[in-house]
């Protein structure tokens, strides 16, 4: 997976940089599978210089063409013919407000060699697939692993990311596209959410933490466990004479990097359900300062880790893991219906530290958690 900044592309762009050519193949599959229909408009993700805004206008789109580097967008105009029906926006598509593109919805929605540049893609995906019109296209053009160089795996999408890409829509073809994967995706499917386990664990009293942290704006971060194809909070087992909520910080920062004071974490409930026979007892511990940035610190375990919107989690594609579902249902009460049954024992704090900066109803959630009855 490959991470970079504005700045790092404006140099890149301004240095000379550009990306492989718009292929034949590629051209070929854009004809067969998203005509342009009469007022077409078409949003070009990532377009870098502009070469597929450019042969997306002249296949008969209008077309909003966004990147986050001013340099190449610059380069992208002066090549661009001025009658040419292609507006260049200056945008970040995962950081900034997909409310500021210039149109609220597409009929062809590109994504070209860029997806993999995208951190928190699963968000990303669902404000993508927000603004399509109905029986609209998402093109996504990516690398795979064996067409790179190792050195340039970062680039790529292997099959598992592919695999999370297309999980739910109805129609999610993939084509070769010289070497090239060609991804056609259309009829989003709004699921509700499932649940799964992680196959049987070892015999033992089964007793750990589930984090809750939130960014800034309220997202919540989950990672992907590739070995166990679920989504989870931050969180493990406790060990000899830990505590849930020093547990639950210390396993947040072992997984993910984030650094969070000990006296500022908030346990909120105990809750308990039986895996395979086995009693389970989960702490919802609540973390609402933090320093640093999620990183995947043990990749054996956890994949990525992805800032996600509260609204996303009742529709993921995948499974939750079920005792994080649990312990986002404590911290938002209601959030994800239909949960598996859990018995669910609220804890009052004698001395709630002071709340940092979040959205005033999960603030509030938090608190109506306070008088709740438990669930048994």
């Amino acid at each position: 997976m490959a991470h970079t900044t504005p700045a790092t592309w404006n140099t890149y762009y301004a240095d000379g940089g550009a990306f492989r050519p718009l292929g034949d193949a590629e051209r070929r599959l854009l004809a067969q599978h998203a005509p342009a229909a009469d007022g077409a408009l078409a949003l070009d993700v990532g377009c870098g210089l502009g070469e597929l805004a450019r042969h997306l206008a002249a296949a008969g789109y209008t077309v909003d063409a966004v990147d986050h580097s001013g340099t190449a967008l610059a380069r992208a105009r002066a090549d661009t013919a001025p009658d040419t029906p292609v507006t260049y926006l200056l945008h970040d598509i995962e950081h900034g407000d997909t409310d500021e593109l210039p149109h609220p919805a597409y009929d062809l929605i590109t994504c070209r060699l860029s997806w993999a540049f995208i951190h928190d893609r699963t968000r990303v995906l669902n404000r993508l697939r927000e603004r399509l019109r109905p029986g609209g296209t998402l093109c996504v053009i990516t690398p795979v692993p064996s067409a790179v160089p190792e050195d340039k795996r970062g680039i790529a999408l292997d099959e598992e990311e592919i695999g999370l890409l297309c999980g739910g829509w109805k129609v999610a073809d993939c084509h070769d596209a010289d070497g090239l994967a060609f991804l056609v995706l259309r009829e989003p499917i709004i699921r509700t959410v499932r649940c799964a386990a992680k196959g049987r664990p070892s015999p033992h009293a089964l007793t750990g933490a589930g984090v809750v942290v939130t960014d800034s704006r309220g997202r919540i971060l989950l990672g992907w466990s590739a070995r166990r194809e679920v989504w989870e909070l931050p969180g493990g087992k406790n060990d000899a004479d830990e505590d849930f909520v020093a547990a639950a910080v210390r396993e947040l920062e072992e997984e993910t990097g984030l650094v969070a004071d000990l006296e500022d974490a908030r346990l909120l409930a105990l809750l308990m359900d039986s895996v395979h026979g086995i009693p389970r007892l989960t702490a919802a511990v609540r973390v609402p300062a933090f320093s640093g940035e999620p990183a995947v610190r043990e990749p054996d375990l956890i994949r990525r880790w992805e800032w996600m919107e509260p609204a996303d989690l009742p529709h993921l594609p995948q499974p939750l893991f079920t005792p994080s579902a649990h312990v986002i249902n404590t911290v938002r009460p209601g959030l994800l219906p239909d949960l598996p049954p859990v018995h669910r024992y609220p804890i009052t704090a004698t001395a709630a530290p002071a709340p940092a900066p979040a959205p005033a109803e999960q603030t509030a959630g938090a608190d109506e958690l306070q008088q709740t009855t438990p669930d048994r």
